[in-house]
């Protein structure tokens, strides 16, 4: 049978490095291959530190629902009572309309729709869209500089963006999650860091998870690449963007982590909301955030980022068989840093995979590929 370490060596050409993980129950498979770097001077661990991206997303979601748990919120609260900039959104008339013909919005915007991602902001299939250019110079681009505002300059900003569809209508990708830290802050009177740290990672033991690496975590950093016509280039070092606090708390895509740490978060979602004997989610709220909240016709405008597969909160849910990976119930998502965890509730089984070459589309690269098919066979 292949092992973890020889699937890593294959794909070394494709990548400088990677970590991988499969755990099923308490049994723990895990390899590291390559270097940390393109020069081939830091060698790859299993403890080295990687910008997790969009994996950011299901921890935000399980801190919005801590909330929930609190009495803090409720899934049907309208998000005005605490995002006052939203308290009176505007539609554009038609998706490809221009921006300055807009209706209001139907309905509020709730807790819910951030979730599930149909609050009406995020990016949509046809990126070309005028409202969308809009909303991506708000944004701005998941691999520039920092974002120079802070929660509420960004906020007052996004608010200035008409909403692409209806609350509730359709699922768009990505903005929810930003739009949750935000609220995450607001609620609970504290940075979005610092409650993130206080309510999961403490008790999860994440001990590596944040949105900047010490000076001491500096050489287990990875650097982070793009790859161009004439192979891969720096877009991030390890004295680059994460060696500070940023002015912005990405709940989209801000965070550092490692394999590890990501175990501990998927074993505490498949744990029904516990870590350590101690309860810190209910069985309802995991629950709800495992499931698919998508109609058909969801699904189907969501495709280039869903593949055709559900969304609970802040990761997809698998609802059909297309690939040998993929299990109805699996949970989890990918990053555009080249990140990756899922679990299968069914079967206990986590992966997690990491390696710091960004992604150039949705679709998932042949060491993802054959990854996945690894951790549902073996």
């Amino acid at each position: 049978m292949a092992s973890l370490t020889g699937l890593l060596a294959r794909h070394l050409g494709d990548v400088p490095g990677a970590v991988a993980l499969v755990a099923r129950g308490e049994q723990v498979e895990a390899a590291a291959a390559g270097s940390a770097d393109a020069g081939g001077t830091v060698p790859m661990a299993r403890d080295s530190l990687f910008r997790v991206a969009a994996l950011t997303k299901p921890i935000v979601a399980a801190a919005t629902l801590l909330l929930v748990d609190d009495g803090e919120l409720a899934l049907a609260d309208p998000v005005a009572r605490w995002l006052p900039e939203l308290a009176a959104p505007v539609v554009v008339r038609t998706p490809a309309g221009p921006v300055d013909d807009v209706v209001p919005a139907d309905r509020p915007i709730t807790v819910a729709d951030l979730l599930t991602f149909r609050c009406g902001y995020g990016l949509p299939a046809d990126m070309a869209l005028p409202a969308v250019d809009l909303l991506l110079q708000v944004l701005g681009h998941p691999a520039a500089s920092a974002r120079a505002p802070g929660p509420d300059e960004w906020l007052a900003a996004l608010a200035q963006v008409p909403l692409l569809h209806q609350p509730g209508r359709e699922w768009l990708y990505g903005t929810g999650s930003d739009l949750q830290g935000v609220l995450i802050a607001r609620v609970s009177g504290r940075p979005l860091p610092e409650f993130l740290a206080e309510r999961l990672f403490e008790p999860l033991g994440m001990a590596d998870t944040g949105f900047a690496v010490p000076t001491a975590a500096l050489g287990r950093f990875t650097s982070a690449y793009r790859r161009g016509d004439d192979g891969l280039r720096l877009i991030d070092s390890p004295e680059g963007r994460w060696s500070a606090p940023p002015p912005f708390p990405s709940g989209a895509g801000g965070l550092v982590s490692t394999a590890d740490d990501l175990l501990a978060f998927a074993k505490f979602v498949r744990d029904a909301g516990t870590a350590g004997g101690h309860r810190l989610l209910t069985p309802e709220s995991v629950r709800r955030m495992t499931t698919d909240h998508l109609t058909p016709a969801q699904r189907a405008s969501g495709r280039p980022f869903l593949r055709g597969q559900g969304w609970g909160y802040g990761g997809s849910v698998d609802v059909d068989t297309k690939e040998p990976w993929e299990v109805p119930g699996r949970y989890g998502w990918v990053g555009g840093a080249g990140t990756a965890l899922h679990l299968v509730p069914a079967t206990g089984t986590v992966s997690v995979l990491l390696t710091q070459v960004e992604l150039t589309s949705p679709d998932p690269t042949p060491l993802m590929r054959e990854f996945w098919t690894y951790a549902a066979s073996s």
